[in-house]
């Protein structure tokens, strides 16, 4: 379990200090300093890559997934995926001030590397667990990752702070080697799923374009077979709502300061606080869905972030972005985790790779929504408030799905109906 966990302390560094922290500041100080382009455009190039990956993978997450359970090849998908995501994330260092065309090839793949490689760390789940113990073991690794994120996101934000105490010539040089130690501290850290965790195999292994073909064709059953796992089916149509919603906020919530008028030092601080916040929260979540069950956890987490996009849109003074702050850690990785056992604990094992990839493909997709209603009801009212508030409607739809699943999930194993 603890092994398993640690992959999330490791690929949280490129979530936390790429993702979240220095990448939206340094592509418009940095690579594309001396263009005379608008802060919109320059953000916009960077979404672009972002939304580019993310539907990429979605497109190839359920037909990975599905060869990945017929081969046992849950491990070699998920380090074919690795390898692109820390070389992509050490390259970040090479793109001198301008190359802003090499900066975003390079972020692409790093972040078609992270993506792709959490689809199988994630139905690994179902290897490394028992069902009753799946909101607990999720919960834990996403602990993990707020910890092992939020130690290196320090490091960095004291090395940029203080270059010279590393030698370095100054902020700059100290961000280009912040992207290097990500991709130190993301390789090995994982090395300890890849050596640990044992991985169900198949009683024999078809050749690779078998496995291919038959992805291929089972993936276009997968939806099919979904439905008959009504839990799960009705379960990922309020998940596309409400982690629309949790996405947007997480992707956006900087920028929102930032236009606000919230110092840089301010914002980076407050994420800080998201990371070593979200530590224990995130296990007390587990704790919260063991005993009353993931669904009702998942609905107490989407109710506090419809109250935290209501009172952001009113937000005025820095202490109250340190309050919304504190508040999102205590949510963001509950959330996260408790929708990720829920539905493990009702899909069938055998298939956890096939379902996870429709799973990560739904993920993947998301924030699409939010940024658009944010940027409509934005520019109508032009009013970044009014925009952030709009995000409230799409957790009140995806709690309002979730309020029509019944039955919580058996402790038995999962069987495929017959």
């Amino acid at each position: 379990m603890i092994s398993w966990a640690l992959y999330d302390w490791a690929n949280s560094a490129f979530a936390t200090v790429v993702l979240a922290g220095f990448i939206q500041t340094f592509y418009g100080s940095f690579w594309r300093t001396g263009a005379e382009i608008s802060a919109e455009r320059s953000t916009a190039e960077l979404n672009f890559v972002n939304v580019f990956t993310g539907i990429l993978v979605a497109l190839m997450a359920p037909v990975l997934g599905a060869i990945a359970d017929r081969g046992g090849a849950k491990k070699g998908m998920l380090f074919a995926f690795l390898v692109f995501g820390v070389a992509g994330t050490a390259l970040l260092a090479v793109p001198g001030q301008g190359q802003y065309v090499l900066a975003l090839t390079f972020f692409g793949i790093a972040a078609v590397g992270f993506a792709g490689a959490n689809v199988f760390y994630d139905s690994l789940l179902v290897d490394v667990a028992p069902r009753e113990r799946f909101d607990f073991v999720s919960s834990f690794g996403y602990a993990l990752g707020y910890l092992g994120g939020g130690l290196l996101f320090l490091a960095n934000v004291i090395m940029v702070s203080k270059p010279e105490l590393f030698g370095l010539s100054g902020p700059e040089a100290a961000v280009r080697v912040s992207f290097v130690t990500v991709a130190l501290w993301w390789a090995g850290f994982s090395v300890f799923l890849f050596v640990v965790v044992k991985e169900e195999k198949p009683v024999s292994r078809p050749p690779l374009g078998t496995m291919a073909r038959d992805g291929l064709r089972q993936v276009r059953h997968t939806f099919a077979e979904l439905r008959r796992y009504r839990t799960a089916f009705v379960f990922l149509i309020a998940y596309v709502f409400y982690i629309d919603g949790v996405n947007t906020v997480i992707k956006t919530a900087v920028k929102f300061g930032d236009d606000v008028g919230f110092e840089t030092a301010d914002l980076m601080q407050a994420l800080l606080l998201v990371q070593f916040i979200g530590f224990p929260a995130a296990i007390v979540f587990g704790w919260i869905g063991q005993r009353i069950g993931p669904r009702r956890g998942i609905l107490i987490g989407v109710a506090a972030y419809a109250c935290i996009t209501l009172v952001a849109s009113r937000m005025e003074t820095i202490g109250e972005f340190y309050a919304l702050a504190v508040s999102i850690a205590c949510f963001q990785g509950g959330i996260q985790a408790l929708s990720r056992s829920y539905f493990a604990a009702n899909i069938p094992e055998e298939k956890a790779g096939e379902f996870f990839g429709f799973y990560n493909m739904v993920g993947k997709f998301t924030a699409i929504i939010g940024l658009s209603l944010m940027a409509v009801v934005g520019l109508a009212w032009k009013d970044v408030r009014v925009g952030m508030a709009s995000v409230s409607l799409l957790f009140v739809v995806g709690g309002a799905i979730l309020l029509t699943i019944r039955d919580e999930p058996a402790p038995q194993s999962p069987k495929a109906p017959s």
